[in-house]
């Protein structure tokens, strides 16, 4: 019997980040759920402040090469490596010289959100998952945490309906307490209707805040998980009203089991 195989999409991964809720179960998660016997793949943007030699990073060339248009521009992709070697683990990292160079992670110094952070995401989502088709590898599952993954599950549910990769797909979606407070750009809802995304789909970018950035990502989403204990209550509610399956939280001794199971049972 083939083995389930699921594809994590994560905004941050311990050891190359710090430590946060998010970032702890992004390094756990896959390694505990390939002890469950499924087949993983895991990816991260490689923002600049990661060490690269540090964490042993290295180019994949055979991925890496693949231009991806945004905004009418050409930004060329390139897939790097590193293994969790404790952990039996690979990931993979996308970046970008114009995206990604940049010593801090969403914001700058001041805690100013990046005026490109649209952008970042539309190609971190697309490089993740052009990189996926690449390998040649069909996920059942897809899990995405933080909201740098939350148009993961929009393209997969809209532009790769009908891909052979990701037809049967099932994407589920990690609810955290990592939101910003100033809108992405406001054309950006311009820059993914050009990759085939309707209007309708789009509705709740207006304004693109943290809260219509996340209800998106529901919208999308086959089902979501409450990452940590305390989200928000906007947020909580409209899931509850949404009618998808909702995992509530668990904590640090029950959630890769919780986890594994709402795989199987979606």
């Amino acid at each position: 019997m083939e083995k389930t195989k699921v594809l994590f999409i994560s905004q941050e991964i311990t050891p190359y980040l710090p430590e946060t809720d998010m970032s702890v179960i992004a390094r756990n998660l896959p390694q505990g759920i390939q002890d469950k016997g499924k087949e993983i793949r895991t990816f991260m943007p490689r923002f600049g402040s990661i060490n690269e030699r540090r964490h042993q990073l290295h180019e994949v060339i055979r991925l890496s090469g693949m231009n991806l248009i945004i905004n009418d521009t050409d930004h060329p992709l390139i897939i790097k490596v590193a293994s969790i070697q404790s952990a039996r683990m690979q990931v993979y990292f996308i970046d970008n010289d114009d995206y990604f160079q940049r010593k801090n992670t969403v914001a700058d110094d001041d805690n100013n959100l990046f005026a490109d952070n649209d952008e970042r995401i539309i190609f971190f989502a697309r490089g993740v998952l052009e990189t996926t088709k690449k390998l040649r590898w069909a996920p059942d599952v897809v899990h995405c945490h933080g909201w740098f993954t939350a148009l993961a599950p929009l393209l997969i549910k809209k532009t790769l309906h009908d891909d052979p990769f990701f037809a049967n797909s099932k994407v589920v979606y990690s609810i955290y307490d990592d939101g910003f407070n100033t809108p992405l750009d406001k054309n950006v809802k311009q820059k993914i209707k050009s990759l085939g995304i309707s209007e309708k789909d789009l509705k709740v970018l207006d304004p693109p805040t943290y809260s219509g950035l996340t209800k998106l990502a529901i919208n999308m989403s086959d089902g979501v998980i409450q990452g940590r204990a305390d989200i928000d209550p906007e947020i909580e509610k409209y899931i509850i009203d949404s009618g998808k399956p909702f995992l509530r939280y668990h904590d640090t001794e029950t959630y890769i089991d919780a986890f594994n199971n709402f795989y199987d049972a979606l």
